[in-house]
């Protein structure tokens, strides 16, 4: 293994999840050696870095290049980290820290979510070096791997805590911001909808829980074979930078007109929304009126958020954009279909059928394939964890530091053997 120390190296940490995890990570790379600054770009960023090393930036949208240049060198920045590589902030970073051979480190979700996060260099998701990575090139790597695998709690404590650092986030962004006067949201709502937003989907999580049970019921209960198609969130980066779709209404229209044309008389269609969903798009009432204009309405059903898991054991198959969620999907051996780039877009596992004729009838997934795949990134990318419980942020810290301070990427150091052992857990039933 490499010497893991901080000493010498600078870290530029931008934007991250909400919450305290970039906070505890910076202080860690400290205790190892490194200097850390962090650029906050609202009052919200500054609640969640409340030590050392913080860097306001009050300036206009116009003027962060320039803002970002001088600090690169100022301080001689040697590492940037950041959460998601396609806001336009983010996206000028990588391009100047690229430019100077500066080391990039992306934070995600997990491909593998919920039990993991993503850790990768220079890009995620659609900018991934998995896009450019075959299974040939996956299975030469793990050639040499013999993963332990070990238990996985039942949860991290995921959604309440990241709906709640939302909400506090965007409350003191919207109340006390009074310093970031040239602050500019990289979503096209304002930050006072962005709370309200929030604030409402936390108020309403007990109605919804009790409409998500009743459709759920329905549809176990019906007795008759179902497909499902995964909505995500519009103001998602994957959705924005990589689908083909400008609106999620895009996509449901294009789901219910293959349906129409070539599932069986019999099979109905279920439409679940991405457990963030917050209502600032009336995804309902768009699959009701386009179900109705296809003569289907009585065979398509609504569910809102909750956990995937009970509807995909019974499904048939499923349709998404890229959503991380086709990750279930697979494990499960169910044949998907995918429009837009995903990591997981492999011609092994993932349908290229016609929409129609992956209805009528889907091509099954090579689930060797898949399982080796997946263990690849159990191996490079994936780390157990989360960013927004106690218990989550404790088991992610615990490995992932010792990464950030290795030379190679996660995946160079499992495809040239020099990546050191995972310690992984084991999905639970």
């Amino acid at each position: 293994m490499a010497n893991l120390t901080g000493e010498g190296r600078h870290f530029l940490f931008l934007q991250g999840p909400h919450g305290p995890f970039f906070a505890r990570l910076g202080k860690l790379l400290r205790s190892a050696g490194a200097q850390v600054w962090r650029v906050g770009f609202n009052r919200g960023d500054q609640l969640f870095w409340p030590g050392q090393g913080y860097i306001p930036y009050t300036d206009k949208p116009e003027a962060w290049p320039d803002f970002l240049a001088e600090l690169l060198t100022r301080h001689k920045i040697t590492d940037l980290v950041l959460y998601g590589d396609t806001r336009t902030i983010h996206a000028t970073a990588v391009e100047e820290a690229k430019r100077r051979g500066i080391c990039v480190h992306v934070f995600e979700e997990g491909y593998l979510r919920p039990w993991w996060v993503s850790y990768e260099r220079d890009g995620s998701n659609g900018h991934s070096r998995l896009m450019a990575l075959s299974i040939d090139d996956m299975r030469a790597a793990l050639e040499n791997c013999d993963t332990d695998l070990i238990d996985v709690p039942a949860h991290w404590g995921d959604t309440r805590q990241h709906v709640f650092y939302g909400a506090l986030y965007h409350a003191f962004v919207l109340l006390a911001n009074r310093r970031y006067s040239g602050f500019r949201p990289h979503r096209a709502l304002s930050v006072r909808q962005e709370f309200a937003l929030y604030l409402r989907q936390l108020l309403m999580m007990p109605l919804h829980a009790v409409e998500r049970r009743l459709a759920t019921w329905r549809i176990r209960t019906g007795g008759f074979p179902y497909h499902l198609a995964l909505l995500q969130l519009e103001h998602d980066s994957s959705f924005r930078m990589h689908s083909p779709f400008t609106t999620m209404r895009e996509f449901i229209e294009v789901c219910i007109e293959g349906f129409a044309r070539g599932a069986p008389r019999h099979h109905h269609l279920v439409f679940k929304t991405h457990p963030l969903a917050d209502g600032r798009t009336g995804l309902k009432q768009d699959i009701a009126a386009l179900a109705g204009a296809h003569g289907i309405a009585e065979r398509v059903h609504f569910v809102r958020g909750g956990k995937l898991a009970g509807l995909l054991n019974h499904a048939r198959t499923a349709v998404t954009i890229n959503s991380t969620a086709g990750q279930q999907v697979l494990w499960r051996g169910m044949p998907l279909k995918v429009f837009g780039s995903a990591v997981y877009d492999k011609p092994e596992f993932v349908s290229t059928q016609p929409l129609a004729r992956f209805f009528a009838a889907p091509t099954r997934p090579d689930r060797r394939a898949y399982r080796d795949y997946r263990r690849f990134l159990l191996e490079s990318s994936q780390l157990p964890g989360g960013y927004y419980s106690a218990a989550g942020r404790r088991q992610l810290l615990r490995q992932v530091v010792d990464l950030m301070l290795t030379p190679q990427d996660p995946y160079t150091a499992l495809i040239e053997g020099t990546a050191a052992p995972r310690q992984q857990f084991r999905l639970v039933n």
